[in-house]
């Protein structure tokens, strides 16, 4: 309610006049017994005991606020003074647009608060990178096949810097310099020789989540996941694991939600499975810890990795990652009640 008041407020600041006979128009819309800020009094009766006061004392700073806006441009038009009216010939012929957060910005923040209740906290790290923290200490070794399943661009070569291409390089970073309990996600851009086209990019963003303790199970891994996915998608979401394969977790999985869109029931949206991928995940495998310095007879943790637009495009609904990165106001505006 306090977001109504400060819009209704923000509207008669920006109230311009041009004929008397609209002065009186202005007061009925306002300020009489069915006039908008007579209806906040009425809502009123349904605020809560503990924000009675707070609200009230707006309502009633609005009310004086437009009385004292509508009786200064009659004034002025009973003086002969335009000014007093509210038309400053100085000001910018159109309005000038607040911008909005990008829709990206909104999920990655919406993820990273989830994450925050479980006591993860946000780690970053460097987009260009070397050789050793994007895969040789994630279990990549130098002729691995797994290598070929991403496109990289390289800087240099002997030795290989690159753009990341995950942000599992991160990861490498904090585990080569904490010891566990370790808890943390990791987003940020990374980069990939791909195609652009309506799906795919080749530079696009990515939170990856990391837990390393004693007895980490695969159970906590399912149950941190179930939890995010609720709390995202709605309390009614499911979650399936399927058997995947990833060089740096063993065993691995491929995550689907129920589609949020039919229930589960099917729609073209899943491609009438009922169920929509969301992310890759796993129990870290034990030469990794062992790479970044920590005790794999000691310790255990799970590692998972999603995408943000794809989080993004399932949320909102958006067909073509291409709009993400196009800038065009037309399409950011339709995000501007999302945060």
């Amino acid at each position: 309610m306090i977001e109504k008041i400060k819009a209704l407020k923000t509207e008669i600041e920006n109230i311009t006049v041009s004929a008397k006979e609209e002065v009186e128009e202005l007061r009925i819309k306002y300020i009489s017994k069915k006039g908008q800020v007579s209806q906040l009094f009425e809502e009123f009766k349904n605020v809560s005991p503990e924000q009675k006061k707070e609200i009230g004392a707006a309502i009633n700073d609005l009310k004086n606020f437009a009385l004292d806006t509508i009786n200064r441009i009659k004034e002025s038009f009973e003086t002969g003074d335009q000014s007093a009216s509210g038309l400053d010939l100085t000001m910018p012929g159109e309005a000038i647009k607040l911008g909005t957060r990008h829709p990206l910005s909104i999920v990655k923040n919406e993820i990273i608060e989830i994450f925050a209740r479980l006591g993860f906290v946000v780690a970053e790290g460097p987009e260009i990178e070397d050789d050793w923290h994007v895969f040789s200490a994630l279990n990549f070794p130098p002729e691995h096949p797994a290598r070929d399943m991403q496109d990289t661009f390289f800087i240099e070569k002997n030795p290989d810097i690159l753009l990341r291409t995950h942000t599992s390089s991160v990861q490498v970073r904090v585990m080569e310099k904490t010891q566990p309990p370790i808890r943390a996600i990791f987003p940020g851009r990374v980069f990939r020789n791909e195609a652009i086209s309506a799906r795919s990019h080749c530079m696009f963003h990515q939170i990856e989540g990391l837990y390393v303790d004693e007895n980490v199970s695969f159970a906590d891994l399912k149950q941190t996941l179930l939890y995010f996915a609720r709390e995202f998608f709605g309390e009614k979401t499911e979650i399936r694991m399927r058997p995947s394969y990833f060089p740096f977790t063993e065993p691995s999985a491929e995550v689907d939600v129920s589609c949020s869109i039919c229930g589960g029931k099917g729609c073209n949206v899943c491609k009438y499975s009922g169920w929509l991928e969301i992310l890759g995940c796993g129990m870290v495998d034990p030469n990794v810890l062992d790479l970044c310095g920590i005790d794999n007879k000691k310790y255990t943790g799970f590692a998972f990795g999603m995408g943000i637009e794809r989080i993004t495009m399932l949320k909102f609904g958006i067909k073509d990652i291409r709009h993400f990165f196009e800038n065009d106001v037309r399409f950011l505006n339709q995000f501007e009640a999302a945060h």
